[in-house]
Parts: C-alpha cells; sequence; structure tokens
C-alpha cells in the first residue's frame, strides 16, 4: 500500500523572528514564469500580518502545490488580510535583453516598489536583490518554508494565469495560452512549429530560436 505523502505547511516562524528584532514589515517575494517560452515573468511581494483567521490559511502554500481554483481562493484570502500586496513583471523584450536572472530580480523590484506600506525586510525565495538597499533574506525553497513568501507566490501565478489566458488567448488564439500559459508543452510547441513566434515569445529561448532559424523574427520585437 502506497504511502500518503503529508507536506508541512511554511509558517510564520521568519516573520516572528524579524518581528522580535524591530521589523513590523517584512515582505515575502517570489516569481513565477521563468520558465516560460513567452509571455512575461512576474513577481509577487506580500506582507502579512501576525495573526491571520485559520479557515483559508492552509491555502498559503507553495502555489505549485494547489489546483487553480485552490489558488483562485487563496489570491482571495490573501487580498482580503494581507498588509499589503503587489505584483510586477518584466516582459520578454527584457527576458531576451538581459536574461531571465535579471530579468526576475527587475520584476521583484516593480513588486516591491509598488508595495504599500514600504517593506522593511525582504524575505526572498531563492535570489538576493542588490540594486535594492533594503536588509534582505533570502531562502532555497522559501515558498515551502516561509508564509508570505508562499502567498507572493499564489499572487504572481494567479496574476500571470490571468494575463495569459485572458490577454494572451485573446490575441494569439491558435497558440492555447490560456490552456498552457506560455510554458513548453507539446501544444505549444507544435504551435511553435507550424505558426513561427509571435511578439512577446522569448526569442533567446531553444525551442523559440529554433523557430525564429524558419520564420524569421515576429513583427514587433524591433
Amino acid at each position: 500500500m502506497a504511502k500518503t505523502i503529508k507536506r508541512s505547511l511554511p509558517d510564520d516562524s521568519f516573520e516572528s523572528a524579524l518581528r522580535e528584532q524591530g521589523y513590523n514589515t517584512a515582505a515575502g517575494v517570489d516569481e513565477v514564469g521563468r520558465g516560460t517560452l513567452a509571455g512575461p515573468v512576474v513577481a509577487g511581494a506580500v506582507i502579512l500580518p501576525s495573526v491571520l483567521p485559520e479557515e483559508g490559511l492552509e491555502l498559503i502554500r507553495d502555489s505549485k502545490q494547489l489546483t487553480p481554483d485552490q489558488r483562485d481562493r487563496a489570491a482571495v484570502y490573501i487580498e482580503q488580510h494581507a498588509i499589503g500586496h503587489a505584483c510586477g513583471a518584466a516582459d520578454a523584450a527584457e527576458i531576451d535583453k538581459f536574461g531571465i536572472v535579471a530579468a526576475t530580480r527587475i520584476a521583484m523590484g516593480r513588486a516591491i516598489d509598488l508595495l504599500e506600506p514600504v517593506p522593511d525586510h525582504l524575505l526572498i525565495d531563492a535570489l538576493e536583490l542588490p540594486g535594492i538597499s533594503l536588509p534582505q533574506t533570502s531562502m532555497i525553497k522559501g515558498d515551502a518554508r516561509c508564509r508570505s513568501i508562499a502567498a507572493a507566490s499564489i499572487i504572481a501565478k494567479v496574476t500571470r494565469d490571468r494575463l495569459m489566458a485572458t490577454v494572451w488567448d485573446t490575441k494569439f488564439p491558435a497558440y492555447g495560452f490560456a490552456a498552457h500559459k506560455g510554458y513548453g508543452t507539446a501544444t505549444h510547441l507544435e504551435a511553435l512549429r507550424e505558426r513561427g513566434p509571435v511578439f512577446g515569445h522569448r526569442l533567446t529561448f531553444a525551442p523559440v530560436r529554433a523557430a525564429v532559424a524558419i520564420y524569421g523574427t515576429p513583427v514587433g520585437t524591433g
């Protein structure tokens, strides 16, 4: 009989430790969309209060562990109860120009700039942000360990998925963006092979480069 693996939820131990040091508006920061072939990388930034309602709290976890419906409900919970939340993005042109890591930092910086109140400490999944003069803590698998980082991953994921399912799918209906959100699925790769890239594909990513070699650079990319 197969064992059921129970995943532990991210908690607020990092935020609590920072509050004891006098930091009262620590923000969790995370991104989604680093590995997609099209669309922006989107970052979320969230400041959570020290006390949250129990009902719905179990949904605040790594966004990859949630169904789309659960993510939507989690996003509503975060929007209702967070002290502050914001999203920022870097588009495909910036990803091609600066590289995905630098573009991710740009997206995170934009989310932090939009955040109110101004955070006094940053809790960041995996990356450091040397261009931002705020105290910060970077941690591996932060969305699985730290509640505010998990919350940031959720609002970033919901924001990006909605963008790809509405704006992108409406603009380019033959590519199936509503289903795959720009990731390199078989359907997306087939569309690239049959139709070539469109404006907003990441031209430096290998499958898109291969399509550009056949079809040329899509109009509008400069």
